[in-house]
């Protein structure tokens, strides 16, 4: 009996070994076996089958113990020979301690084993970081330069020092079988292996389905687990990676480190998009660098993700209201600081201080509301902003207002189709890409931007698929498996290069980024989503969304900026070649250059004013004044007085009338004079031409100018009262100091009453008609009218005749007399036109008697003199006349300083302020300065610049490489 146990001891011994060394290559030989299991024949038990059971475990513990290195067993050597079976104790004790070594030599073979599988699970479960190194920066490569490896090294303890403070493992592991031996019960094969009841097949299946379910369910959860643990982990590399760069972008700032590329190359593509943008508005022709365009419907999220991204709450919002009224160039680069700035400013808004967010979103706020024109809703306009902050991912992104469906109450009608336009001509672009925001809590067959994406970009090889709030749609939708019809695209006809899920917050407009960050974060960490495998964990939060773009965005940029300077390069020779056939004498001025050399010669026009001499301005002053005023001194002034005939009411009537005039009309008929005369001369040096060197491109512009400067001006408002009082003084003087001022007087008098006969002559052929000679010569006849004029003027010039000094108007009985001596000839005329006639008539008689009576007053300054005592003479005519031409040359006096002084002045800073005024005007310079010269060395100068930005761009995307 004593040997049958022995025997199946034994041979459970070596099923053990065997089944224990399973994992390696062939089987142990019976030669290595024991001596007793090698000599005992196992033929006496051939259906015992010991096996060990798998243990069906879905997760292995990993210990770092089991890849230290087993030290290997030395065994005491076994002397074989034959043993007295008498003496069995001897032979037991050997076996126990034979089947101690095996067990811990098979122990040692299968923990290697296990610990190597189980490493290589892990492996396999770790992803793949390699895409990930640019979350490294730079300085953790370069560190070697900074830090002395080697001084390290030699301070560290060697590796045996350490390896003399660590315990032996393997006395460790030889304690616990020996303690795992003596305290185990029952017989030696189950202290080590578990066997398997036979009896029990319907239990033994029972089990293992339970346990592929529990596995199924354990791997799961290991896996979500695994993910979050890894995502947590890139959020800490993320964090930590952030702080380095914002510590060696401050370095930059102070110049100690001079690295400055990878800062810079966002910012200096985004001075290519400006500069194609001014070249080509419509972004249709030349413009296919990448950018990320983001639409969306109404309300969908769109500025949320953009916050998300830019990690600042930077644009305005209102609830259920269009904030997005033009389009919002976001450019995200990298910096020492949070800080955004507009393209054509420079203020910087520090974006982690509430104030200047909220002036921030005003402003951007009120540049929206510049650029939308009166009687629309949203504008093509641009609006250029630059945000930097460390951490940030570089790119160019693109904020389009919402797709609207219905035009509702305060927009304009066309609004839905602007936009659409909008959209599709940033879309229309080949190298855009397109992220398209979905709201998720809403119906996706509500939505209108996915159709517009599919018409642009039907392969959904440039459109990245964003669905927004989440949360609610988890929580309002019945069937979760919709939410993921929608991120792969099979609910609605649009296909996309990646689908993305995220969370834009709580819906509170205060909520602060790393608020919404955190909120969405364990949103997706307890979301049945991610548990159910419904979605990825790469697909969701909007951090991995912002790699992902970032990454495609730049892959497309490499991919395309080259063709693009190739494409310039071509287009620039051919204007170049243009511009030497039209005009190969002339500079390459653009429009700015251009508006430059005209504000010179404007300003230098303005300057020449003041060079005019006194003389030339007194003289047109007085010349201008003198015809403004000529016809209320010879009519209402000279003529009621002078015929009174009596030489004491002449005087009084004339200083009354004086004093009138000069009170009520004449102060401001001169400035009104001055004002208009010195607009001409400011036209005539603006529009004059200058010889050869006379460009007409820059007529229109000094049209412009003059015009509105000339509207700016306005005269002093002093100029008045303190002329009243000049010209008042000038007219109270009646003294002639000599000869010559009398001369002058009558001179003056004889041209006032010569203009005045003229004109009165003409006035009386108009009313007779022509005379006999031209009725002769050219073929001309009176009219009945006419025919009634002249026998009326005969009647009356026969009683001029008669009475010489008939007063000025004629006596009711006289009138009819007038009648009735034309009636008897058959000439039927009413009183009227005897009173009409008489007017014209007499005037002729009296201006003829005047300039008589002027000749005679040539002599008569001795008289004067003697205040014309003992005289019949009297020339009170000539002293009006005197005062009158005194009181125009003391004016034009006085006006001329006024402008030489003053308003000569003031015209050139109203000129200097219109043409800052229209510099800043880029639609006014392109209104006033046209033609195909303008526009062939505008578009010349932007490809050159074009050119430079791109070529040194490429030279920077090189070096980055």
């Amino acid at each position: 009996m004593w040997r049958l146990r022995r025997a199946a001891v034994a041979c459970e011994v070596c099923q053990s070994l065997v089944k224990h060394s399973s994992g390696t290559k062939g089987n142990l030989p019976l030669q290595k076996l024991h001596l007793v299991s090698r000599s005992i024949s196992h033929s006496h038990c051939p259906t015992l089958k010991l096996q060990r059971p798998q243990v069906k475990t879905s997760f292995q513990q990993f210990s770092s113990l089991t890849n230290l290195p087993l030290r290997k067993l030395k065994l005491s050597p076994v002397k074989y020979g034959y043993q007295p079976r008498r003496n069995f104790w001897p032979a037991r004790l050997a076996a126990r301690l034979l089947r101690l070594r095996y067990l811990i030599l098979g122990s040692a073979v299968g923990g290697g084993y296990t610990a190597k599988k189980t490493f290589d699970q892990w492996r396999d479960m770790i992803p793949d970081l390699s895409d990930y190194k640019w979350i490294i920066p730079d300085i953790v490569w370069e560190i070697d330069e900074y830090i002395d490896f080697e001084k390290i090294q030699k301070a560290l303890p060697n590796s045996e020092d350490l390896a003399k403070l660590a315990p032996d493992l393997d006395k460790i592991v030889e304690s616990l079988s020996l303690l795992k031996d003596f305290f185990t019960t029952g017989s030696p094969g189950e202290t080590a292996f578990r066997a398997t009841d036979h009896g029990s097949e319907s239990g033994d299946k029972h089990y293992r389905k339970v346990s592929d379910k529990e596995k199924i369910d354990q791997l799961q959860e290991e896996l979500l687990h695994t993910q979050l643990k890894y995502q947590r982990i890139l959020e800490r590399l993320e964090k930590e990676n952030k702080e380095l760069r914002k510590l060696v972008l401050q370095k930059d700032d102070k110049g100690i480190h001079h690295r400055k590329l990878k800062k810079s190359l966002i910012d200096m593509y985004s001075e290519v998009l400006d500069v194609l943008s001014d070249y080509d508005a419509s972004y249709n022709t030349q413009d296919h660098l990448p950018r990320v365009v983001v639409v969306g419907d109404q309300s969908a999220g769109k500025t949320s993700v953009l916050e998300m991204i830019a990690q600042a709450r930077i644009f305005p919002r209102g609830s259920g209201e269009m904030m997005t009224r033009s389009p919002v160039k976001v450019t995200l680069s990298e910096g020492p600081h949070h800080v955004a700035l507009f393209k054509d400013s420079s203020r910087e808004f520090d974006l982690t201080k509430e104030e200047d967010l909220a002036a921030l979103r005003h402003e951007i706020e009120l540049r929206m509301r510049k650029n939308v024109k009166e009687g629309c809703t949203v504008s093509p306009e641009t609006i250029s902003l630059n945000v930097k902050g460390p951490g940030l991912q570089r790119m160019v992104l693109v904020d389009l207002p919402g797709v609207i469906n219905t035009v509702t109450s305060g927009m304009a009608p066309d609004t839905k189709e602007t936009i659409f336009s909008i959209s599709k001509a940033y879309m229309q672009n080949p190298n855009a890409i397109i992220l398209c925001i979905q709201d998720g809590s809403v119906d996706a067959e509500r939505s209108i931007v996915t159709d517009l994406v599919s018409q642009m970009d039907p392969h959904g090889r440039r459109t990245i698929f964003v669905l927004t709030k989440v949360d609610l749609a988890e929580k309002n939708v019945a069937s979760p498996n919709r939410i993921q019809q929608i991120i792969e695209g099979k609910l609605f006809p649009m296909k996309a290069l990646g689908y993305f899920a995220v969370v834009t917050g709580k819906g509170n407009s205060s909520e602060s980024i790393e608020a919404i960050r955190e909120y969405e974060e364990e949103f997706f960490q307890n979301s049945k989503l991610l548990k159910t495998s419904m979605l990825k964990a790469h697909q969701v939060t909007t951090r991995n969304l912002s790699l992902a773009v970032s990454d495609c965005f730049w892959k497309m940029v490499r991919e395309s900026v080259e063709q693009q300077a190739d494409s310039f390069k071509a287009t620039r020779f051919n204007l170049e070649t243009e511009w030497k056939n039209n005009y190969p004498r002339l500079r390459e001025l653009d429009r700015n250059e251009l508006f430059e050399k005209a504000k010179n010669e404007i300003l230098d026009e303005v300057i020449s004013l003041s060079q005019v001499t006194p003389k030339h301005w007194e003289e047109i002053l007085q010349q201008t004044l003198w015809e403004r005023v000529s016809t209320h001194v010879i009519e209402n002034i000279y003529l009621p007085a002078a015929q009174t005939m009596n030489s004491g009411t002449f005087n009084t009537t004339v200083d009354i009338k004086l004093k009138q005039w000069t009170d009520k009309q004449l102060p401001n008929k001169a400035v009104e004079v001055a004002w208009e005369t010195l607009q001409e001369e400011f036209s005539r040096f603006m529009t004059e031409p200058k010889g050869k060197e006379h460009d007409d491109i820059f007529d229109k512009l000094k049209e412009a100018v003059k015009e509105e400067s000339i509207k700016r001006h306005k005269w002093n408002d002093f100029a008045e009262d303190s002329l009243r009082v000049i010209q008042h003084n000038a007219l109270e003087d009646r003294s002639i100091s000599d000869k010559q001022q009398w001369d002058a007087a009558i001179y003056f008098m004889e041209e006032a009453l010569q203009a005045r006969l003229k004109d009165t002559e003409n006035a009386i052929e108009n009313m007779i008609g022509p005379d006999w000679k031209k009725r002769w010569m050219h073929w001309k006849n009176r009219t009945q009218e006419q025919c009634v004029h002249n026998e009326t003027k005969n009647e009356l010039e026969k009683m001029l005749k008669c009475n010489e000094e008939h007063p000025a108007y004629l006596a009711s009985d006289e009138i009819t007399t007038v009648r009735k001596n034309l009636e008897s000839r058959g000439v039927d005329v009413d009183p009227g036109l005897i009173k009409d006639t008489w007017h014209q008539v007499y005037r002729r008689h009296f201006l003829k008697t005047a300039l008589h009576h002027c000749n005679l007053c040539r002599r008569g300054f001795y008289y004067y003199q003697r205040h014309f005592i003992d005289s019949e003479l009297e020339c009170n005519d000539v002293i009006l006349f005197w005062r009158i031409q005194r009181m125009l040359a003391i004016t034009a006096n006085t006006l001329r300083q006024q402008l030489t002084n003053t308003e000569v002045r003031r015209l050139e800073k109203n000129v200097k302020e219109v043409l800052e005024d229209f510099a800043e005007d880029a639609d006014k310079k392109v209104k006033l300065l046209t033609g195909k010269r303008v526009q062939l060395a505008e578009d010349l100068k932007k490809v050159r610049e074009i050119q430079e930005k791109l070529d040194a761009f490429i030279e920077a995307l090189h070096q980055e490489k």
